[in-house]
Formats: C-alpha cells, structure tokens, sequence
C-alpha cells in the first residue's frame, strides 16, 4: 500500500458482506479501515470500533479516520442483520431496533462523511441494500421496510450530492452463504398462534436458500467494480440469476402475476 492510496471506509465489516469487501479492497491496494462493534481487522486493513447505532461512536470513528488517513474516498455501508417474525408479532422495539442499524446506521455514516467528500468535490457511497429491498420478503417485514426506506433514501441522496462530485450506488444482493442466517434474531413473539405455521415454513426457505447462496466474494467484486467505475450506476443486483429476475418481474409483470409466481419462492402459498 503507497502513501497515495484511495481510503476506503467499510462498516459491518467484522463479518459476512462487509468483511468480504474489506478483505477484497485491501488486497486491490486500498487503505481500508473496516468498522464494527467488534473492531475486528483483516489480512492488510485496520479494524476500528463503532456502532452504527450511536451518534457519539459514528462522529467519533470518521474523525479518528480522517484524522489518520486525510480523507475518505469510499464508504461502503455494509453494516445490517435481520429480524424474523409476523408483522404483527415483532415488538416496536424489535421493529426499532432493525431500522436502527440498517437504516439510521447508513444514514449517520453518510453524514459523518459528506463534509469531507463535499470538500474535496469527490467521493463514493456505496450502500448495501438488498433484493429484500425492492420484493418483499414474508416474516421479514421490517428488514424488507428497512431496505425499502434505503433505496428512497440513496436515490434522494444522488440527486444533491452529485453536483459535489459524489455518487451514490446502490449495492442489491440475493442470498449468500454468511453468517447474517446465523445472526438472524426472531421477534420474542415469533411462533406463536395463527402465524406459526407459515412463518416456520418461509423461514425455513429463507434459510435454506442463504445457506446455499453465492459466495460473499462476488458481491465485494460488484462494489470493486462500482468503486473503479467511471459513471458508476445508481442499483446493481448481484446474486443468483433466478433470485435477481425478480427485481425484473416485479417491473414488467401484472402484479397479481408477479405475485403468483413469487410465492412458492418467499415460501408461501
């Protein structure tokens, strides 16, 4: 790594997506500080404590960063988990919670870092949303809903900070084989009643197709490519060819049609 080095900055990125990234864009030549509650570090690239979830950590991890690195040329907001459970049986604190990370999180690191970006009049965002942010996804409403507000909120974001010379992508991916099933927390709730049934079959999709989805690898290459890009675009799908054809049936198809045909896929009936 030379002195000149672009900077990347990666939340999440202790595991799954985020560390695939990381490790990914440190062997490219990046000097990458990859951020977590766990501040774990990588082969090449600096691990640094901070929650997404906290204002004080968020303003207090970026300045340590630019402090040590001069600025920030990259943020890949990377940090997410999920929660599972009927709409109806998830708690508002539960429901808090998963809008706290994954999208209140994004937000504060966008924010932290935008001064710096505006300042240079250059940088990228890239945030990692999800197939589970454009199809819904049954028993996972508020990860869906948090995905959803994400990508309103990035393609509100594009349109006032490209005259700064930043872009904004949009980072989609299926499923893949990490540790976010492991991870996946279930509203206290969840189970009981007249939802049970269904939710433990679509769950058990669910899971059976991360545990069997792509390599978290190629998702760290789909944002190397964004970071490299000239005109980056503003949404990239990556995953299983099947997974992401629903992006494009949703778009084309009659609706009711659409969801005919997505249901036995979601697990539902």
């Amino acid at each position: 790594m030379t002195n000149d080095a672009r900077v990347a900055l990666i939340t999440g990125a202790s595991a799954g997506l985020g560390r695939a990234c990381a490790d990914r864009l440190a062997a490219a030549g990046w000097a990458v500080t990859g951020a977590s509650r766990r501040g774990t570090a990588g082969p090449g690239w600096t691990g640094l404590v901070m929650d997404v979830d906290s204002d004080d950590a968020v303003q207090a991890g970026v300045a340590g960063v630019l402090e040590s690195r001069g600025h920030i040329d990259a943020l890949v907001a990377a940090a997410g988990w999920g929660v599972a459970g009927a709409a109806e049986d998830t708690s508002m604190e539960e429901a808090k919670a998963q809008f706290e990370t994954n999208f209140w999180g994004c937000v504060r690191v966008v924010q932290a870092v935008l001064p710096g970006m505006r300042a240079r009049r250059q940088g990228r965002i890239v945030l990692m949303s999800s197939i589970g942010g454009v199809i819904g996804i049954p028993f996972q409403a508020y990860y869906s809903a948090s995905k959803f507000a994400l990508e309103g909120f990035a393609e509100s974001l594009a349109y006032e900070v490209a005259p700064f010379g930043i872009s904004v992508t949009l980072v989609q991916p299926g499923n893949f084989a990490t540790d976010f099933t492991g991870s996946r927390k279930m509203a206290a709730a969840a189970g009981r009643g007249d939802y049970a049934q269904a939710m433990a079959k679509a769950v058990a999709v669910m899971e059976r197709d991360e545990r069997n989805g792509a390599p978290p690898g190629d998702v760290a290459a789909v944002v190397q490519r964004v970071l490299a890009a000239r005109r980056p675009p503003r949404r990239v799908s990556v995953g299983k060819t099947s997974e992401r054809a629903g992006i494009i049936a949703k778009r084309l198809l009659p609706f009711r049609l659409f969801e005919s045909a997505a249901k036995g896929s979601l697990g539902v009936e």
